[in-house]
């Protein structure tokens, strides 16, 4: 009976760092987990969360979701077409006033930023459609935030990575990297750091403000994909020049290369008093060296 009087958390997009943040958020809270696939429940259910089936890509589904819990942590990703994210403007529709809410948002809205290191004041400049798509969800929950009196945190992600979150298939499949003339530095962070930081800015994260999620990683994209290579006792990707890569991988792959850009980490660290357990990519690599296949 003591666990019906813990104040309830609404998670959307219950995946794996929805996952992990349980164990962190049970101790206090009773946690909501919405999914649209009925047979998730019982894996829900076991992981210690009440499953609640919705859908954001079907409106008249959510209506039972609004008043359920004042807080919220927003995990779910746009759908795959379009400029605006309607999953997150349908989900906004009936969001309660003076909820707090954080959203797991994506670096990716700075675009190409020619490897400047820089922190959450950069003006955002998307440059792909995915990208575009999260600038809107970002808008339209400080929009929700303003006129409701919300608390909202935005966390900015970077590429996931955990020891069963690794690109070992395409060091399998020999897909190509870049040149070291050609490469671009990209940012990381382990799916358990980024759930602790979810669950910190529920706790710590002051109203409307963005705080970059990753870790103090600092490599280029194909220096990551050789060291993972390295740990896992596979060949390294083969490097390519960019314009001969750009007629080997597909258009989607090849936006992800073709943005350079390194996050300033300190208010993630400072504000949200987050201690990074893994970090950098290294220190997951050293526990995994030669355990991998």
């Amino acid at each position: 009976m003591k666990k019906l009087g813990l104040p309830r958390v609404l998670i959307l997009g219950c995946g794996d760092v929805g996952l992990r943040m349980l164990p962190l958020l049970l101790p206090r809270y009773r946690v909501l987990a919405v999914t649209s696939h009925p047979e998730r429940r019982a894996e829900l259910r076991a992981a210690g969360a009440i499953p609640i089936v919705a859908d954001l890509d079907q409106p008249h589904t959510l209506a039972r979701l609004a008043r359920l819990a004042p807080t919220i942590v927003h995990l779910a990703p746009p759908q795959s077409d379009g400029r605006k994210d309607l999953r997150t403007r349908n989900l906004a529709a009936i969001l309660p006033e003076g909820a707090r809410l954080v959203y797991i948002s994506t670096t990716g809205v700075y675009g190409d930023c020619g490897g400047e290191r820089f922190d959450e004041t950069r003006r955002v400049n998307p440059q792909n459609a995915r990208a575009v798509r999260r600038v809107d969800a970002e808008g339209v929950l400080r929009a929700w935030a303003r006129r409701s009196g919300a608390r909202l945190s935005i966390l900015r992600v970077p590429g996931i990575y955990a020891a069963d979150r690794l690109p070992i298939e395409r060091l399998h499949k020999g897909t190509p990297a870049l040149a070291a003339a050609d490469d671009v530095h990209t940012n990381h962070i382990h799916a358990g750091d980024l759930a602790r930081a979810a669950v910190a800015a529920l706790r710590r994260g002051a109203p409307n403000r963005i705080y970059h999620a990753v870790d103090d990683t600092e490599l280029k994209m194909a220096d990551y994909f050789d060291a993972v290579a390295d740990a896992a006792g596979l060949a390294r990707p083969p490097r390519l020049a960019r314009a001969e890569l750009e007629r080997s991988v597909s258009p989607m792959l090849l936006s992800f290369m073709s943005e350079s850009r390194r996050l300033d980490n300190r208010r993630l660290k400072q504000e949200l008093e987050v201690r990074l357990v893994y970090p950098d990519v290294q220190t997951l690599l050293a526990e995994l060296r030669g355990k991998m296949a």
